[in-house]
């Protein structure tokens, strides 16, 4: 058996009996068909009850000759092309049983003949008379079963399709609230928490406004990383105030040190983004720019709509730079990277570019509508 096939086959018995189960199957579809065509010549009278296990016996090598190929080989085109050409798919398959019809009808005279049932010379006369009523009951019996077996088998890939799209949005999930309780975490660090508190107290004799202000941006940003979890996605106006708030509060420490500008049309504000996103690749250059260059780092965050209907998030900065080969899911942009292909798969990118001296990591993903 081919790799191709193994591969097919194997997509066939994805039942919970798996190979086992698929031939039981068509054990049962075997003998059914047995049992039908013995009762329609009983019914017609062209079997007398003397003559009913011969008969039985003959109808049943017929019935697996024919059917056995016919359910492999039917199946497996079903599978192999039925997404590929949708409306030619049940002239293949009729096609398919007449040839599995005609070769299992040579077949199960053969063994008839092997068997004694009939003689040498009775071979080609028996298979010219029985060959016309097999290929009718094939194509009658096969495509009735054929069609169940599609459905069947297409309700088995809509049922683990929407398994899969369960064990995705799990999955979606435990990555959000991962990213929620790092991003929280990066908020009650001791070193960020005790530098916000010693900008703001430093700040109550000389500016109280900006010290208040500075309490109300904290208090903001904290409660955004606990809601965060809840939501799926977030208007970009409220992503980009967050973005913002910290921003501020980092401010108080690095002073003129740190520099930014944000580039974000007001007529963006309600497309919806995921949420911490674009504050995590702010986050990760004040982390890992502005806080280890003595002149700090100017920081620049855009978004831009894109043609084929998607937007782009971009925060860049005069840093040295990195690859993502190097960064991991437990990284915040790994994370970030894993959120994105989860909710937009393909068309849910992070890239990292280097520029006129600048490092610029974008996000991509459709607008939703």
């Amino acid at each position: 058996m081919s790799r191709e096939t193994k591969k097919t086959m194997a997509k066939l018995t994805q039942s919970p009996a798996g190979y086992g189960r698929f031939f039981v199957r068509a054990l049962w579809i075997i003998s059914g068909a047995t049992v039908l065509i013995f009762l329609m010549f009983f019914s017609q009278g062209f079997i007398k009850l003397s003559e009913t296990g011969q008969r039985l016996f003959t109808i049943f090598i017929y019935s697996a000759c024919i059917g056995l190929p016919s359910i492999l080989v039917v199946t497996y085109i079903s599978v192999q092309f039925t997404a590929k050409f949708p409306r030619m798919i049940v002239l293949i398959q009729a096609l398919c049983f007449l040839c599995t019809a005609t070769v299992g009808s040579a077949a199960a005279d053969w063994v008839l003949w092997m068997a004694g049932v009939i003689s040498r010379a009775q071979y080609w006369m028996v298979l010219k008379q029985d060959l016309p009523f097999s290929l009718f009951i094939s194509l009658a019996i096969g495509m009735s079963v054929a069609t169940y077996e599609t459905l069947r088998y297409r309700l088995h890939e809509a049922e683990l399709a929407l398994r899969t799209k369960q064990v995705e949005q799990e999955r979606a999930n435990k990555l959000l609230a991962e990213a929620r309780l790092s991003s929280l975490e990066s908020r009650i660090h001791p070193h960020f928490l005790f530098n916000t508190l010693n900008s703001i107290a430093a700040l109550i004799p000389i500016d109280p406004q900006r010290a208040e202000d500075t309490v109300g941006k904290l208090a903001s940003l904290l409660r955004f990383s606990l809601n965060a979890q809840r939501s799926g996605l977030v208007p970009l106006g409220q992503e980009i105030k967050v973005v913002r708030d910290y921003l501020e509060i980092e401010s108080t420490r690095f002073g003129p040190r740190l520099r930014y500008e944000i580039v974000v049309p007001g007529s963006l504000d309600s497309v919806r983004v995921p949420p911490l996103a674009l504050q995590t690749l702010v986050e990760n250059s004040v982390k890992h720019v502005a806080s280890r260059s003595a002149e700090g780092a100017s920081i620049q965050i855009v978004a831009t709509l894109r043609d084929g209907g998607g937007i782009a998030l971009e925060v860049s900065d005069d840093g040295p730079g990195f690859s993502l080969d190097a960064i991991t899911e437990e990284h915040g942009l790994g994370n970030l990277a894993a959120r994105l292909e989860l909710l937009f798969g393909d068309e849910g990118r992070l890239d990292v570019t280097r520029k006129d001296q600048r490092t610029a990591v974008c996000i991509s993903f459709p607008v939703e509508k």
